[in-house]
């Protein structure tokens, strides 16, 4: 196969002595030495998809988006099949990250995924990708840092609206839509059966202006704390209650296949690195049908808000609800 007057070959062996050594020094942070070889090797064989494939991918683990599309539209432009590369998917996550959102149509279409508007002589054309109904997933915060994983809504194939209250020591906040990468990296299974892929945050694409607020419940039964859930629901927030919602996994345990429900009664995970009947971020499992009524529950809502959805709160059941210690923590 010839192209641009070039026979297609297998790559030399100074290409790949230079790639190897450039993924090792990725691996180990190393991304202006890695640039550098995989600078040479792209030199060494212009004429591969994989010399640029590489560099796209190099300049998105630096965040650096006008270079990662300029290697990834080189890349693709010497694939030699049709549809399915992740060549594709690199250029996609790019111009994501850029707003180029007529690249970002393009590069999805390529890759085989179905865009609605794509390819009309209107706005819509030049317009985000939505409508493409991906549907739930979890995605995992600070990947590199002290990662959490939380459920979101897919807004396209690399952005993800963040629909839990995150924990302070992730720095995001309910509504936040970050940027993600391609692959699953681990994998959540509810209660119902259905499995949902857990993708690795990349940055935060676009902050949220609502803040994320940590109050003590006293709620005498679950239907009480659902009650505040459900209020702040109504009004256009969230509360949950970090008390149950939070699980502390080792990093093996976090990207594999994982229960994400802790079902009925007794229930010993081996895999649960938190304490058993301890309440709050450090643990979540209480002993069979035990209920316990203190909380901590994290709130999202306005500051001029939150108050008034804890009293109205209260004010439904007084005798069986109180709340305390709110603090604003992101």
């Amino acid at each position: 196969m010839r192209i641009f007057g070039k026979v297609r070959h297998r790559p030399s062996a100074s290409w790949r002595q230079a790639t190897d050594r450039a993924f090792t020094l990725i691996g180990d942070g190393r991304y202006e030495d890695a640039g550098a070889l995989l600078t040479r090797a792209a030199d060494l064989e212009p004429w591969l998809s994989e010399s640029w494939f590489n560099l796209a991918l190099l300049h998105k683990f630096r965040h650096d988006w006008e270079q990662a599309r300029a290697a990834g539209l080189r890349a693709v432009a010497l694939l030699d099949r049709e549809s399915g590369a992740p060549d594709w998917w690199n250029v996609g996550i790019a111009a994501t990250a850029l707003q180029d959102w007529p690249l970002a149509r393009r590069a999805w279409q390529a890759y085989g995924l179905r865009v609605p508007g794509s390819g009309q002589h209107n706005a819509a054309a030049n317009s985000e990708p939505t409508g493409m109904e991906l549907g739930s997933a979890a995605v995992r915060l600070s990947p590199e840092g002290e990662a959490e994983v939380v459920w979101g809504r897919r807004l396209d194939p690399a952005r993800m609206e963040v629909l839990s209250i995150p924990l302070p020591s992730s720095g995001r906040r309910w509504g936040e839509v970050v940027l993600h990468d391609g692959v699953p990296n681990g994998e959540r299974v509810t209660a119902a059966g259905p499995s949902y892929p857990v993708f690795d945050e990349i940055e935060l694409w676009a902050p949220s202006p609502v803040p994320t607020w940590v109050v003590l419940l006293e709620a005498a039964t679950e239907e009480d704390r659902d009650a505040l859930e459900q209020l702040a629901s109504d009004a256009g927030f969230a509360a949950e209650d970090w008390s149950s919602s939070v699980r502390l996994l080792c990093r093996a345990c976090s990207e594999s296949r994982m229960e994400s429900d802790e079902g009925d009664g007794e229930h010993l995970d081996p895999h649960d690195h938190s304490e058993p009947g301890h309440p709050g971020p450090l643990g979540h499992r209480t002993a069979g049908d035990l209920w316990v009524p203190e909380r901590e529950c994290g709130i999202a809502a306005p500051a001029g808000l939150v108050r008034g959805l804890l009293d109205g709160w209260v004010a439904d059941s007084p005798d069986s609800r109180e709340w305390r210690d709110l603090e604003e923590v992101c």
